[in-house]
């Protein structure tokens, strides 16, 4: 496979940003190899569906060893764990990320739009939740704009990545079947790598429903102090300007994946000041 098809996975992941606080940035970082390395057993390399989900359920065990007070021996969990009895974080969300990640070795498609929310709610929103416990702000309102945040991202994620998908060698399409018939595009073209105009109109009802979501979500970056605040404001930007450079294509995902580069990054933090 090309290097465009490796992509990167939590790629808007604060990943010990230098806009974070530097007590946090070890912690965060805890976080970010437990998820990166379970969504790889899901999604990376060429193991089969059993081979993927007993890599998942021994994480499972791992986590289940931490509640009872056993020991740990996967380098991951002997650096996670002090952070979870640091942070007293709620292992429902780890186990919760693991869930989705089961579900995509097993799950390529998707009826409904609230079916795959409730993918999101799952895959991405503990990512978000587990930060604001980091951050001592579990509020209702910061939890509540989190997920939509983090849904946001999760969202905006498959939407730039449909023609990665498609090609995979079990092919997965997060468009929801609903709305694929809704705007009359066939999985054919989307396994033909065609941009057709109802494709484009689909994709760019899909974007202008995450950027929804996104604009839902922001305050979160204004309600939280220095640069804490800072760094989800620059989150939401950065989920922003992907949008951006959807659109740029007008739609055509299948030629080239719209991503972040070196060049953007001073618009995004000029944009979270």
């Amino acid at each position: 496979m090309d290097a465009e098809r490796h992509k990167p996975h939590y790629e808007n992941f604060p990943v010990a940003s230098i806009l974070l606080p530097r007590v946090l940035r070890e912690p965060v970082a805890a976080i970010y190899a437990f998820a990166r390395s379970a969504d790889d057993f899901a999604d990376e390399g060429n193991l089969d569906p059993a081979e993927r989900l007993a890599l998942l359920t021994g994480y499972g065990d791992e986590l289940d060893a931490i509640e009872q007070g056993r020991p740990t021996g996967h380098p991951v969990f002997l650096r996670l764990r002090p952070v979870i009895a640091r942070f007293d974080l709620p292992l429902k969300l780890f186990r919760d990320l693991l869930d989705a990640f089961a579900q995509d070795v097993a799950k390529t498609r998707y009826a409904r739009f609230d079916e795959l929310m409730d993918y999101c709610r799952r895959s991405a929103d503990p990512v978000g939740r587990l930060l604001l416990h980091l951050f001592g702000a579990t509020t209702a309102d910061n939890l509540r704009r989190s997920d939509a945040i983090c849904s946001a991202l999760q969202l905006i994620n498959h939407w730039q990545d449909v023609g990665i998908d498609i090609d995979k060698p079990v092919p997965r399409i997060y468009l929801p079947r609903e709305d694929l018939d809704r705007f009359g595009v066939a999985e054919d073209d989307l396994q033909r790598r065609v941009a057709t105009p109802d494709f484009r109109r689909l994709l760019r009802f899909q974007a202008a429903r995450a950027r929804d979501l996104m604009m839902r979500g922001a305050p979160l970056g204004r309600a939280l102090p220095g640069r804490i605040g800072l760094e989800i404001r620059a989150i939401v930007a950065g989920g922003l300007r992907v949008l951006e450079k959807i659109e740029a294509v007008d739609y055509d995902v299948f030629q080239a994946r719209p991503m972040l580069g070196a060049l953007d990054w001073p618009r995004i933090l000029w944009r979270a000041r």
